[in-house]
């Protein structure tokens, strides 16, 4: 997942947006302290204004802010409170929000699930891929809140971004294909996940079944597109596609099999 989207989203180039991230000119990095801590690249601080505060009880306390609230929830005020401490006193270990954001982007997301066995073709092994990046956001919806802010840049960010290009290890594709691929699915997931997100808010704002509030939808759209007018929408609401597939995730599967489709003739192309 990059920061703000699982995958390689976000892009390639550029640093890690809020965060400073980038290569200076002697080949150093310009992370800031609290993402090089999270590399293992230094000492994080053991020693706060209040006994016990951490990195990672300040991440924790976030991701606790985030999943009862809201992302737009989070700040440093908030999260201090939630750990009964000063504002100022987070500022030793976050400099600020943004880069809080990429650690509990990382933290939420955590390590790719095992990696597939040796053998696995490319199709299946970024299908399973996509099926796990999914898992993800829906067991975090708020992280289809975050903003984007540039290319993968802590270590979970990495690892996915490393799953998904050794999944297209063997199709022939060049790097730069690789990347784009990658673009084009992780895009993909997160869009279907932030759509039924969405969806699944309105519904339950509605307090109703899923099926009554299609049902009343089709009823209020046969009602205002004259046949004549709309035809085409008219032998959709004829056929019965509102009442809903049986399957639940018919629409992702169906999505994910597309974009695959033409993954599947760029990669033929280059055989």
């Amino acid at each position: 997942m990059a920061d703000g989207g699982t995958g390689a989203e976000g892009g390639v180039k550029g640093g890690t947006g809020a965060t400073d991230g980038g290569t200076g000119a002697d080949g150093g990095s310009f992370l800031p302290p609290s993402i090089e801590a999270a590399w293992g690249l230094r000492e994080r601080p053991s020693k706060g204004p209040k006994p016990g505060l951490s990195l990672d009880r300040i991440v924790d306390a976030a991701l606790a802010v985030a999943a009862a609230e809201g992302l737009d929830a989070v700040s440093m005020g908030r999260v201090a409170k939630q750990l009964g401490v000063s504002t100022m006193s987070l500022y030793r270990y976050v400099a600020a929000k943004s880069e809080l954001y990429v650690l509990m982007q990382d933290a939420a997301t955590g390590e790719p699930p095992e990696v597939f066995p040796p053998g696995t073709g490319w199709r299946e092994a970024l299908e399973r891929w996509s099926w796990a990046m999914r898992e993800v956001y829906h067991r975090h919806l708020w992280l289809l809140r975050m903003p984007v802010s540039g290319p993968p840049a802590t270590p979970h960010m990495v690892a996915w971004w490393e799953w998904g290009m050794r999944a297209l290890a063997d199709t022939g594709l060049d790097e730069g294909a690789k990347v784009s691929v990658i673009l084009l699915v992780s895009g993909f997931v997160r869009n279907e996940a932030l759509l039924m997100a969405d969806l699944a808010a309105v519904i339950a704002a509605s307090g109703e079944p899923p099926e009554r509030v299609l049902a009343r939808y089709g009823a209020t759209l046969r009602r205002l597109a004259d046949p004549e007018r709309y035809p085409a929408v008219t032998r959709m609401l004829d056929s019965g596609v509102l009442d809903g597939p049986d399957e639940p995730d018919y629409d992702f599967r169906f999505g994910l099999e597309r974009v695959l489709d033409g993954i599947a003739v760029l990669v033929e192309r280059k055989k």
